[in-house]
């Protein structure tokens, strides 16, 4: 037999022999499971501890977050009112129409909201001119997702979308106000406004809204 022939064969047998070693001392797999819920969550182990990703928790359990400043609050349904395959789903979810109107208004809110940030940090323009595109954009928006509203849930998560929209009217207005009269506006004030930082609580307490397609009440959005 060749060296080489030697050689590959020797390798193989220690590539084969790691192999084996490695799965037997791979811990198996771990999964967190909640009585009364039918799904499961994976487990990661670091430094002796467990831990479970919030999201994937939330899917198991059919729950729904919601996010307000730094607090994040897992709702979840009731153990018999979990859905079954097989089962129809016994809560009403957001239509899919209004949900894709949703989430159109809020990515042009956030284009606003970013507009009048980029404004004040570059000291561009910011006018009643300038904001009324904004506006008209906006306001539109939001009129298209009031007629895609056609179920309970999205009636009530529109009335969350319109003190959003509100907000972000207001939040324009005062800057647009602050700039007319002075000609600087400190770089600082925006990120420090108790209304801006409403508004942007009260946008990722609507994404989680959609991404979960059922209404739950976002505290911020009041």
């Amino acid at each position: 037999m060749s060296a080489i022939s030697s050689r590959s064969i020797v390798l193989a047998f220690l590539l084969f022999a790691l192999r084996l070693c490695f799965a037997q001392t791979l811990p198996p797999k771990t999964v967190l499971s909640v009585e009364g819920y039918a799904g499961q969550a994976p487990v990661v182990q670091i430094n002796g501890k467990s831990y479970v990703e919030i999201d994937a928790l939330a899917h198991a359990t059919n729950g729904t977050l919601s996010f307000n400043a730094n607090h994040i609050t897992l709702a979840l349904p009731a153990p018999g009112a979990v859905s079954v395959p097989g089962q129809a789903d016994p809560t009403p979810k957001l239509s899919k129409e209004f949900l894709r109107a949703l989430i159109d208004e809020m990515s042009v809110m956030e284009e606003w909201r970013a507009a009048i940030a980029n404004a004040i940090q570059s000291n561009g323009p910011m006018t009643g001119q300038w904001a009324d595109g904004y506006k008209r954009n906006s306001d539109s928006r939001l009129e298209l997702a009031s007629t895609r509203a056609s179920t309970e849930p999205d009636r009530s998560l529109l009335s969350l979308l319109r003190t959003e929209s509100n907000n972000i009217h207001a939040l324009s207005d005062k800057y647009v106000a602050l700039r007319k009269s002075q000609s600087f506006v400190d770089q600082d004030a925006l990120e420090s406004d108790p209304l801006n930082q409403q508004i942007q609580t009260c946008a990722r307490g609507l994404a989680a809204v959609a991404s979960s397609g059922q209404f739950v009440d976002v505290s911020t959005c009041h």
